[in-house]
């Protein structure tokens, strides 16, 4: 597969991201054109070997008032490509494509899944056996269902706009940890994407996240976090998993957050960032000390007619990132199909497990976890 390795230096151009109405019109050439050049990245995750996907097209919608047409979307990337998502983190990005666009404001994108793999070979060095799959780690496939609302393609509802005779940049961040339901009773893996559109404003944050003595540990998840106070919410903004070396890379946009770090095996910790416009921080590092861990585990069940429901579970933690300023980080997210169990390891300390699904409200649970105890908790909608 081809792949292109960006280094943080490559985010020069500044673009005024825009949630106005969508603007532009073709793709022919003239003076009043701008470029938009399209690149892949992904906040990736521990569960995998490999997370393939299939992209075949990536449009533009070129007029607002009659999006559900056809000919009011464009299309400006054609990769047919079949990307593991779990090699696009750390600053490494799969470029789409890239095109001319009319100037002005665009307020949609739609990316497309493909059902065709493309002729590379995957990571156990053999053919794509299916558009769409994951790796386990026993080396198994397993082929992932797209729901039939994604089959006609992914909205994505970001603004940002194109400027005569220049660049627009953006970054396609597709969350595997978040986007892939193991198999349910149906026996159907699913996808579901969850994909953020970057834009090249966007604050550079990187990093080293080490051990008690100061050795740099591999594979521990770094993220930026938003704890909304008014909802009670933990917004995910972007994450990763660190290197051999303990070293991390994140695109971010500009904002105050909370950089949070976890691995299991340790307790989670946490810093206050404010990030600025085309800013490079570097040297933000997180120093992790070993901890006892217990189990969270338990069965979900939902009363439902939809087609293979799910629940999402996301473990938080009260804490303070800031001296003396309360906040909420999340430490673990699963999706979990109906009827399956599931099962989570936590350091020992109190946590809040908040529960979603579709057509209910968001169910909230205060749990203990103790060193080496399982502690049961089943989830249950509409029971």
């Amino acid at each position: 597969m081809r792949r292109l390795q960006y280094a943080v230096f490559i985010f020069f151009l500044s673009v005024l991201l825009s949630l106005t109405a969508c603007g532009g019109g073709g793709s022919g050439s003239s003076s009043s054109d701008g470029t938009l050049s399209l690149q892949l990245t992904d906040a990736t995750t521990n569960d995998y070997k490999a997370v393939y996907v299939t992209i075949s097209k990536v449009k533009v919608c070129v007029d607002d008032e009659n999006e559900g047409e056809e000919n009011s979307w464009l299309v400006v990337a054609e990769p047919g490509g079949t990307y593991n998502l779990l090699d696009l983190v750390n600053g490494v990005q799969e470029y789409l494509g890239i095109t001319e666009l009319e100037a002005g404001q665009y307020t949609q994108m739609r990316l497309m899944i493909g059902s065709t793999a493309d002729g590379e070979l995957n990571i156990l060095g053999e053919n794509h056996p299916y558009a769409n799959y994951v790796v386990d780690n026993s080396d198994a496939y397993h082929e992932l269902k797209v729901p039939s609302g994604v089959q006609t393609g992914i909205k994505l509802v970001s603004g940002f706009s194109i400027y005569e005779n220049q660049t627009t940049e953006l970054i396609l961040d597709f969350d595997a940890s978040r986007s892939v339901v193991k198999a349910g009773n149906s026996g159907n893996w699913l996808l579901k994407p969850v994909i953020k559109v970057v834009g090249t404003t966007v604050a550079t944050v990187s990093g080293n996240i080490t051990d008690e003595e100061s050795a740099g540990l591999e594979g521990i998840v770094v993220s930026v976090q938003m704890y909304d106070s008014v909802n009670d919410d933990v917004i995910f903004q972007a994450s990763t998993i660190t290197d051999e070396y303990g070293n991390y890379v994140l695109f971010v946009e500009p904002g105050e957050y909370s950089l949070v770090a976890y691995g299991e095996g340790y307790d989670p910790q946490c810093s206050h960032v404010e990030l600025e416009p085309n800013s490079d921080y570097v040297d933000e590092n997180l120093s992790l000390v070993s901890a006892s861990a217990g189990t969270l585990a338990g069965a979900v069940s939902v009363v439902t007619e939809l087609e293979d429901p799910y629940v999402s579970i996301s473990v938080r933690e009260a804490t303070q990132c800031e001296p003396g300023v309360d906040t909420k980080i999340e430490i673990v997210s699963v999706n979990v199909a109906n009827g399956e169990s599931y099962s989570i390891n936590l350091p020992s300390g109190s946590y809040e497990v908040v529960a979603r699904t579709e057509g209910y409200d968001p169910m909230v649970y205060n749990v203990d976890i103790t060193g080496s105890e399982t502690t049961s908790l089943a989830i249950d909608f509409g029971s």
